[in-house]
């Protein structure tokens, strides 16, 4: 089967449509964005890449903070509207329900309703085109209580989490393995010895 060749494009996928909010308690405002990911472990650094004319360019710009909320499929509707919407029209997040809490660390809150959330303080702004890249660490993590397991382990394929690719939007699926699975050394049984006769 051939391969048939494009220009360049965006078409990397599947990525997180994640809601970004920003500003302050007081002010909040929320933004989705499809265009980030993490760039390190140590320090915990991730990125977001937002146009100029957005208003929520302007808030983080000015702040050098802001909060990646993680999003699931029964948000998807709500998530598609902050990313069509301005707020500097309208508060995005009372027309959504949504419900923002204070994020540890910085002064932009956190999105109840979301299941995971990065509170993010920026570190360098690099412009590439239509889009600014901000390139922030991750000083905080909220974590939903109920998808924390007995012994602490995080358990995010509970949550029912979105994705999103070339202009549509997923429910995750089945899991399919984990990390290191592909090396992972079988525990062997030990031999039973055969019964003498």
């Amino acid at each position: 089967m051939g391969k048939v060749f494009w220009n360049g494009g965006a078409l990397l996928g599947p990525v997180p449509p994640v809601l970004v909010t920003c500003g302050t308690m007081e002010h909040p405002n929320a933004i989705t964005i499809g265009w980030t990911g993490i760039t390190a472990t140590h320090p915990p650094m991730t990125y977001i890449s937002v146009r100029p004319s957005r208003y929520s360019y302007e808030l983080i710009d000015k702040s050098g903070e802001f909060v990646i909320n993680l999003t699931t499929t029964a948000m998807c509707r709500q998530v598609d509207f902050c990313g069509v919407k301005s707020g500097r029209d309208l508060n995005k997040l009372s027309a959504c329900g949504f419900h923002t809490a204070p994020a540890k660390g910085v002064s932009a809150p956190l999105l109840e309703e979301s299941p995971l959330s990065l509170a993010c303080v920026v570190k360098q702004k690099i412009p590439l085109g239509s889009h600014d890249m901000f390139l922030a660490e991750i000083v905080s993590v909220a974590v939903e209580e109920k998808y924390i397991d007995s012994k602490g382990k995080l358990n995010l394929q509970q949550c029912g989490l979105a994705a999103y690719a070339h202009g549509e939007y997923f429910a995750l699926g089945r899991k399919i393995g984990s990390f290191g699975f592909s090396v992972k050394k079988h525990k062997s049984r030990p031999k039973q010895k055969k019964p003498q006769l």
